[in-house]
């Protein structure tokens, strides 16, 4: 009797025990590692080409000749107007540092006069084209580029007296004058090989001595024939928005 109470113990206990075994023997449930984190980070390394649009002055002082190497202040006045141009180049990038060469041409009409303390002429001035040849360097912050610059300009300048009174062209002078220049502007990526941005450019151009020649009208002098000599200073400031693509162009991924 014992024995066989003994075996109905023993078989209830193996029965209650099979159940728990399988459930420790049973496969842990697999879960998938989480994905990495992922930075997209803009390349400004490459060739671009763009255009470019705004607006500009051109600070002017015209100083008569009167003999001897005497030179007596006629007036200043500020030549305004607008611009429109092309710019290409190439940036490379080194960590957050860019640096960059790029040649630019622009169309102008800063045009401004003033009447001559000297001759009661109108002295008038314009600038019909500037070029600028300039080095960069920059440092980026993912898509936004702060950059700084350098090199030199060249502008094509007219100079024109009128009569007061007639409103005839008394004399005439044209020069291509080169300078210096410096500038800043900040730039932003919006897509892959796009960008647009907001550039200040100063330039150096010193001063001058041009000399004039008569316009041929019938009251002064004739066509041709030498008139005088003004020293003229000017230094140019302009306001850019630029619009650029670039060749290469990327956003690459950083984990």
């Amino acid at each position: 009797m014992n024995k066989i109470l003994i075996g109905a113990i023993g078989a209830v206990a193996l029965s209650l025990s099979a159940p728990a075994s399988a459930a420790d023997m049973a496969a842990r449930p697999y879960t998938k590692a989480p994905a990495p984190m992922v930075a997209a980070i803009y390349d400004w390394s490459g060739f671009y080409i763009g255009f470019n649009g705004g607006g500009g002055t051109s600070h002017k002082c015209w100083d008569g000749d009167v003999g001897g190497g005497v030179f007596v202040g006629e007036g200043c006045h500020n030549a305004v107007g607008g611009t429109a141009g092309g710019q290409v180049g190439y940036r490379w990038q080194s960590a957050n540092w860019v640096f960059g060469l790029e040649g630019q041409g622009n169309w102008a009409d800063f045009s401004g006069d003033n009447i001559s303390a000297i001759t009661g002429l109108r002295d008038r001035s314009k600038i019909n084209a500037f070029g600028l040849i300039t080095g960069q360097v920059g440092y980026a912050w993912n898509n936004v580029l702060l950059y700084v610059k350098g090199g030199g300009a060249v502008v094509g300048d007219r100079y024109r007296s009128f009569d007061v009174v007639s409103g005839l062209e008394v004399d005439r002078a044209d020069e291509t004058r080169w300078g210096g220049t410096v500038g800043a502007g900040i730039e932003v990526g919006f897509a892959p090989n796009w960008t647009v941005g907001f550039e200040y450019d100063h330039i150096f151009l010193g001063n001058r001595t041009i000399g004039f020649t008569g316009s041929g009208n019938f009251l002064f002098a004739p066509l041709g024939a030498a008139t005088r000599s003004d020293r003229i200073s000017q230094d140019v400031d302009i306001g850019l928005i630029r619009l650029n693509y670039r060749w290469g162009g990327q956003i690459v991924a950083r984990y």
